[in-house]
C-alpha cells in the first residue's frame, strides 16, 4: 500500500506550493517509496484524517499518522533504514535542525513578504483567499498589497544573506556532499515555494546556489519539476 501525503494547493490541486510539504514529497522519492498524493486547500486542513493534525504535510503510512515534516523525515529514517539515509546519521541530523532554522530565519521571511505572497493569495479558491488574507494581515498588520512593497529593493540584500550557502556548494554538489540528504531538501522546498507561484527570478542565473536548484529539480527522476515553473 502507497503512503498517502496531504500536502497543500490553491485552486489547481496539480500545483503544491508549500515548502514544507515539498521537504516530504523529496524525501519520500529520496527512500524510493511509493506515494500518493493528496490535495488540500487551507481551509480543509484541520480536516485531515478526522481532525488528526492542523498543519501540513501529514502522511498515512499503513495505521499510522504522522505530521510535520522534520518528524516526518525523522519516521522514514528509522522505519526503513534499509533504504538510502535522509539525515547520514545522528549528527546529520542534529546539522539539519540547524539548517532548518537558518532558512526559517533568512529565507522564508523574504519569501512570506515578497510578491510570491500575493501570487499566493491569487492561487486560491474563494473561500481560501479569504481565510489566507485575513489570517496573513492579522499577522502583518496592514493589507497584504503592503506587505510586499520594496520587495526589489530587498533583493540585494537577501542574495547577500546566502552568502552562508553558497560558500559551501561552490566546495560540493549538494549540502550533504556528493549526493543529497533532507537538509537539501529543507532549502529546496524554500526556493520551489517561490517556483511554483511566482515566474519572479531572484537568483542570478551565473549563482552557484541556482545550479544547486536545478540539480535538486533533476533529483529522484525530476520530482521536484513535475509542477512546473509559475508563468
Amino acid at each position: 500500500m502507497s503512503i498517502i501525503l496531504y500536502e497543500l494547493v490553491g485552486a489547481d490541486p496539480a500545483r503544491p506550493f508549500s515548502p514544507h510539504c515539498w521537504k516530504t514529497r523529496m524525501a519520500l522519492a529520496h527512500k524510493g517509496l511509493a506515494f500518493e498524493t493528496s490535495p488540500v486547500p487551507f481551509t480543509e486542513v484541520p480536516k485531515i484524517e478526522d481532525g488528526f493534525a492542523t498543519i501540513v504535510p501529514v502522511i498515512r503510512d499503513g495505521e499510522r499518522r504522522i505530521a510535520d515534516s522534520f518528524v516526518i523525515a525523522e519516521y522514514l529514517d528509522t522505519a526503513y533504514p534499509d533504504r538510502p539515509t535522509l539525515f547520514g546519521g545522528e549528527g546529520g541530523r542534529v546539522l539539519s535542525r540547524f539548517v532548518e532554522s537558518w532558512s526559517q530565519r533568512t529565507i522564508h521571511p523574504f519569501v512570506s513578504t515578497s510578491r510570491a505572497l500575493l501570487a499566493i493569495h491569487d492561487s486560491l479558491a474563494a473561500p481560501d483567499r479569504a481565510y489566507f488574507r485575513e489570517t496573513r494581515e492579522k499577522v502583518f498588520g496592514q493589507p497584504l498589497e503592503d506587505v510586499v512593497v520594496g520587495d526589489e529593493a530587498r533583493l540585494e540584500e537577501f542574495r547577500k544573506k546566502l552568502t552562508p550557502l553558497r560558500a559551501l556548494l561552490e566546495k560540493q554538489m549538494f549540502l550533504g556532499g556528493e549526493a543529497p540528504l533532507f537538509a537539501d531538501y529543507i532549502v529546496f522546498g524554500a526556493f520551489q515555494w517561490l517556483r511554483v507561484v511566482t515566474p519572479w527570478e531572484v537568483l542570478a542565473a551565473d549563482d552557484v546556489v541556482a545550479a544547486w536548484f536545478e540539480r535538486c529539480l533533476d533529483l529522484h527522476g525530476g520530482e521536484g519539476r513535475k509542477v512546473s515553473r509559475a508563468a
